[in-house]
């Protein structure tokens, strides 16, 4: 069995999953056409269901669409084909060198607190410096799975020492609304519905860079002023690779870093 073989399928599944991403994505059938190498009456044709896709036209109409790994495994099933991304399971030994370098790379970042996440903020990893994000929050939050959104909005977590609570917490629902409005999920609406309850009412704009709205978070030795970068596997033909992102939290100011600093030699 390989990922060429086929598999049974409604016959219009297809066609209602290509319109649904169509519209999704807000192109037209000629848009969709032009990027994806075909006619638009071939389109057409595939949207009624008049015609079956072969399995190398499923993959271009998926690049397209700009479909993760995951939902491409799930348009190729709607086209009667086998999904062709494997998803790893973290401990297997083919992702062995993936682990020792996000070692490294969390390593690489201290004295900044840097974590590696899955969707929804599920913890895979992080370095020493991330007790400083954690510090003081509730047992249970800090239970695995850890979630380190909810640990960041929960009053229970983070919350009660981030001074800019309102508009920081905003910025991370902001960023899973984009998500849903991109692959529409359920389970992730939900969550977003739980860390708003947690925000307060937006007052009036706190002082923040141009360029990104810090996290303000109390320490004992002050204020840490932190912006965060993203990094992935931009190249990834692995789902479980392709998802990670690994999220590390950076000194906006020079008292921010001489905090870190002194709390990396410290420790």
């Amino acid at each position: 069995m390989n990922g060429f073989m086929t598999v049974s399928a409604e016959p219009n599944h297809f066609a209602h999953e290509l319109r649904r991403w169509r519209a999704r994505r807000r192109l037209s059938q000629l848009d969709l056409a032009i990027r994806t190498d075909t006619t638009q009456r071939h389109l057409s044709f595939l949207e009624q269901g008049r015609s079956r896709p072969g399995r190398a036209m499923v993959v271009r109409l998926a690049e397209s669409l700009g479909l993760s790994l995951r939902e491409r495994n799930t348009f190729l099933l709607a086209a009667g084909y086998a999904p062709v991304y494997a998803e790893s399971s973290l401990d297997a030994p083919e992702l062995g060198p993936v682990r020792e370098a996000l070692d490294r790379i969390l390593d690489g970042h201290l004295p900044c607190p840097a974590v590696v996440v899955r969707p929804h903020g599920l913890l895979v990893a992080a370095n020493a410096a991330f007790g400083v994000l954690c510090e003081g929050a509730a047992p249970e939050l800090l239970k695995p799975p850890v979630n380190v959104l909810r640990l960041a909005l929960h009053p229970d977590g983070m919350a009660g020492r981030v001074a800019n609570l309102a508009e920081w917490g905003r910025h991370i629902t902001g960023s899973l609304r984009d998500q849903l409005d991109r692959s529409p999920d359920p389970e992730l609406e939900e969550f977003v519905a739980e860390l708003d309850g947690y925000l307060p009412g937006l007052g009036a704009p706190s002082g923040h860079l141009g360029f990104a709205v810090p996290l303000r978070l109390r320490v004992p030795e002050g204020e840490l002023r932190l912006i965060t970068t993203l990094t992935s596997f931009a190249t990834a033909v692995d789902v479980t690779l392709a998802e990670l992102r690994l999220e590390a939290f950076l000194p906006a100011d020079e008292s921010s870093a001489r905090i870190l600093r002194e709390r990396g030699t410290a420790h």
